[in-house]
């Protein structure tokens, strides 16, 4: 593939400091395993056999240490021990561990350096493997990015084939039978002469054997559970009510409070009068927290009453307090000492567009927010000389490192309880609710609090999507599209982030136009930039990141070029890309949808191809034209990732993001005024209505050399699907999220 001529220089920069940062750390440290976290408190007789996999005579534990935000991954994480330990899920208990280095997440490195997906010469692996490297080192362990199975993918699968060899060996030592006359299914070694003996019967034997490191993987095609189709191991329990997640918990002598922080964010408190809040029922304390104040009470609900009871003087925001501020700061932006990088630079873009018919376009991506059902929440007990946790998280170690040094002691001393998360999206990246309640905790060592935010808290103190803006030029030529120059101008999500966290960002930012630089097109002219728009109001991390409203500028824009050009959508695109996987992408959801048919009369359909997080999503969007509005009819969508490991939770993953993706494009935007978001209940920021929700037909492909994640893929996609088609059946070209300021939605 590609005119990936240039790399901008100062990701070359970044790219050759990590590989002097490898050769200086050596092959032999990031060869060197983290300490097994599960040999802390092995028990006489019990046995660990890598941090993955515990046996005892009382049963088989697994551990599956990235979050469950409900995606599920524990069930595909525990899925994949299984396949080579040979046991049913359903005969080990599941757990998430607790935060070790052990847990290093490497498939973060892949979306960290500047090289095309499919990019497999040497420099672009050779970065790959030293940015693992040091995550490695550093012992970075997350759940996000769509990471959870690429991670884990072979590093379970060895986990459980140790486990069940080292148990053979222990077999062997005590039946003299030969570990290759062995046999294991269900749990248990069977021997010749047929008889079986439970793992759990080995446990003491294998305790005393060093684990079996040499295994070789079992084939594909010899699989019983990857690939196959299955239940979850979190089905029964959501679907009977009985999942405990983080706003479940319930301990001995716990208290409950609730938290009322500047809601113009960032901002200081000046002051409160609680008068009438300590006179409520169930009040027991009343305490002032950074930039906020909390109550503690005797349930949830008496916090959150008397916490809005508390009449509060705030400061004034540090950003614009109104919305257009923040539009004509990113409208601002455009201009060379705010460029962060140029990342795509092929052929010659001034030329081509010098003198052409040049089509000129503006689109842009407001705030959103995360949303969850499950709301912030955290539950913190300050002991004399350790600090306890629970809630749902995504990055595990850092939850002890930002409570360790609120309350002022070492991460070691901090035990963190990780939780299922009833949904997340990137809201359970951030630590604010984790400190504020460690600061509450303070004030009652020896007592758990548990902390809860309003609905309307957890909307008003929302680290949303940032806000982005596209300009864009392009050429067409004898039906085809001949040059695009895209410019992308938000915010810095990862900079943003990280400040909070006490971290900087050392070198540009690839989310402001991550699926759009990347986009898989063979254009003769064509150039990318991003310009990082100077802080506004705080973003984060939000489902896709920087590809949900890249994508949608690159492609929204290349829809029009391609309509402008008289090409047809489909083909125009096959014509543009080049790289197989790309290609048989768009060819399935050509065949999927029978793409050229006629629809008829007030009927238009949309297609858009976007990569993120490796994984190449084609999606075809059909809608129809009624007198009450814009009917979605059907979603056709075809991904590559690979491999699937498990079909039906796969299915679930894309359409559970085309809704997301799709709710969030036609109803939701985050706006300020006076410094504060002006939407702070789902009343007033849908998502999409079960009468608005289409149809959606999945195909997932396996043509993919690398294993990929779905959890964000299907999103970016979307909107620019829906534009397409909306403009195929009304003529209308929508240009800015949501669409629901321009047309109605049935």
């Amino acid at each position: 593939m590609g005119r990936l001529k240039t790399i901008g220089r100062r990701s070359f920069l970044i790219g050759s400091a990590a590989v002097l940062g490898g050769v200086a750390f050596g092959t032999f440290m990031a060869a060197r395993p983290h300490d097994n976290p599960l040999m802390a408190g092995l028990g006489e007789g019990e046995a660990a056999f890598n941090p993955f996999v515990k046996l005892t005579s009382d049963g088989i534990a697994l551990i599956v240490p990235h979050a469950d935000i409900g995606q599920g991954v524990q069930s595909a994480q525990a899925v994949l021990i299984a396949e080579e330990l040979d046991i049913d899920v359903e005969q080990a208990t599941l757990s998430f561990g607790e935060p070790s280095a052990a847990y290093y997440n490497t498939a973060f490195a892949e979306e960290g350096v500047p090289f095309m997906s499919f990019d497999d010469g040497s420099v672009a692996e050779t970065m790959r493997d030293v940015a693992g490297g040091v995550l490695k080192l550093i012992g970075i362990q997350g759940t996000g990015g769509s990471t959870s199975v690429p991670d884990q993918f072979e590093k379970l699968r060895t986990a459980g084939a140790v486990a069940r060899e080292t148990i053979k060996a222990a077999a062997a030592k005590r039946t003299g039978v030969s570990v290759a006359d062995m046999k294991t299914a269900k749990g248990a070694v069977e021997l010749p002469d047929g008889t079986s003996i439970a793992y759990t019967a080995l446990a003491a034997e294998a305790a005393e054997i060093a684990p079996v490191t040499k295994v070789a993987l079992r084939d594909p095609g010899a699989w019983a559970k990857v690939g196959k189709p299955m239940m979850r191991t979190d089905t029964l329990a959501k679907s009977t009510g009985t999942q405990a997640f983080g706003i479940d918990i319930a301990l001995d002598g716990m208290v409950h409070a609730s938290v009322r922080v500047n809601p113009r964010k960032g901002g200081q408190m000046l002051g409160y009068d609680a008068t009438a809040a300590k006179t409520m029922r169930g009040v027991q304390a009343v305490v002032p927290i950074t930039n906020g104040v909390a109550v503690v009470a005797d349930n949830t609900w008496r916090a959150i009453q008397a916490v809005n009871a508390i009449e509060v003087e705030w400061a004034e925001a540090p950003y614009p307090a109104e919305m257009d501020a923040h539009w004509a700061e990113v409208g601002a932006s455009f201009v060379p000492d705010r460029l962060d990088q140029e990342w795509r630079a092929d052929g010659d873009v001034e030329a081509a567009l010098s003198g052409a018919d040049i089509i000129d376009v503006e689109n842009r991506a407001p705030y959103v927010a995360h949303q969850p059902l499950e709301p912030l929440n955290a539950t913190v007990l300050i002991k004399d000389d350790s600090v306890e946790v629970w809630t749902g998280h995504q990055m595990p170690r850092f939850v002890q490192q930002q409570v360790a040094a609120v309350v002022g002691v070492e991460a070691e001393q901090v035990k963190f309880h990780n939780q299922f998360s009833g949904g997340s999206f990137g809201h359970r990246l951030e630590f604010e609710h984790l400190k504020q309640t460690a600061e509450i905790a303070m004030t009652m060592p020896g007592v758990p609090v548990k902390m809860t935010y309003s609905r309307e808290e957890d909307f008003l103190q929302d680290f949303t999507r940032q806000i982005a803006m596209s300009r864009a030029q392009g050429a067409v030529e004898n039906g085809q599209v001949t040059a695009l120059a895209l410019d992308i101008a938000s915010p810095s999500v990862l900079a943003s982030q990280g400040g909070r966290m006490g971290q900087s960002l050392p070198g540009p930012d690839m989310q402001i136009v991550a699926g759009a630089w990347n986009m898989p097109y063979d254009i003769p002219d064509l150039r990318v930039r991003g310009y990082r728009v100077p802080e506004l109001a705080p973003v984060s991390s939000w489902r896709s990141v920087g590809a949900s409203h890249a994508g949608f500028f690159a492609e929204n824009t290349l829809d029009e070029l391609i309509r402008a050009a008289g090409a047809d959508g489909m083909e125009e695109r096959l014509r543009l890309v080049n790289h197989p996987v790309h290609r048989k992408v768009l060819e399935t959801v050509a065949e999927m949808s029978n793409w050229g048919e006629d629809l008829g009369e007030g009927r238009g359909r949309g297609l858009a191809l976007v990569e993120s997080f490796g994984v190449p999503v084609a999606e075809v969007i059909d809608v129809t034209m009624t007198d009450r509005g814009i009917k979605i009819d059907t979603v056709y969508l075809a991904a590559d990732v690979g491999k699937v490991i498990d079909p039906v939770n796969f299915e679930n993953q894309v359409q559970g993001g085309v809704v997301w993706a799709l709710g969030h494009a036609i109803n939701s935007e985050i706006t300020y005024s006076d410094g504060m978001a002006e939407q702070t209940n789902y009343h007033a920021a849908e998502g999409m209505r079960i009468y608005q929700t289409p149809e959606i037909i999945v195909k997932g492909l396996e043509n993919a050399e690398k294993i990929r994640g779905i959890g964000e893929p299907p999103v970016p996609p979307a909107a620019a699907a829906l534009a397409s088609a909306i403009f195929d059946a009304t003529g209308e070209r929508l240009r800015e999220m949501p669409f629901n300021k321009f047309m109605d939605f049935v």
